[in-house]
């Protein structure tokens, strides 16, 4: 007889995914209403990398998939400080507006929605939010999103300037000796 073969285990990371938005969407035709399905899911490897991805189907289940899968294609590498974020930015996308301040360690994520999501799927412990404007989840977590995208490390800012990373690193991660050099 043939050989047997062993089941195939595939080699994934296991990624943080969670669906932060389900919506039930109509489309006119003739003959009435045709309901599908929108999912907005964000997937996260909780070590700096997050993607958003929206699913549309007849189902859930199929809205959910196909929201993972593309989620899983446009993740984005996120810039961190430690278990915070670098420095404040505010973010807009449509009628949203998002707020991301850094925080000292152990306060926890201040957030709520769709913003506590993608914080805690790109890895990020302490951070202060408030978000602005729209509720619309889709809008919110793709600001948050536009907002961590954009975020700029210490170091490559001291590049750009010409200075050393110590002078432009935020007051709470410069050392007390390490100042007057």
């Amino acid at each position: 007889m043939g050989r047997r073969r062993e089941p195939r285990v595939e080699e994934r990371e296991e990624l943080d995914e969670r669906v932060i938005d389900i919506k039930r969407v109509a489309k006119v035709v003739k003959g009435g209403r045709r309901f599908a399905f929108r999912t907005v899911v964000v997937v996260g490897d909780n070590r700096g990398m997050v993607g958003i991805g929206v699913g549309k189907a007849r189902q859930v289940p199929d809205a959910i998939r196909k929201g993972t899968e593309r989620a899983r294609r446009n993740m984005t590498r996120v810039s961190t400080l430690g278990t915070t974020i670098p420095h404040p930015i505010v973010a807009r996308n449509g009628g949203a507006e998002v707020m991301l301040r850094p925080a000292s360690p152990g306060t926890g994520v201040i957030a709520g929605g769709a913003v506590r999501a993608v914080v805690e799927a790109a890895g990020i412990r302490d951070i202060l939010t408030k978000s602005r404007g729209s509720s619309n989840m889709l809008n919110v977590a793709v600001a948050t999103l536009q907002g961590l995208s954009d975020l700029k490390d210490f170091s490559e800012v001291a590049a750009m300037r010409g200075k050393k990373p110590n002078e432009v690193a935020p007051f709470w991660t410069r050392s007390r000796k390490g100042e007057t050099e």
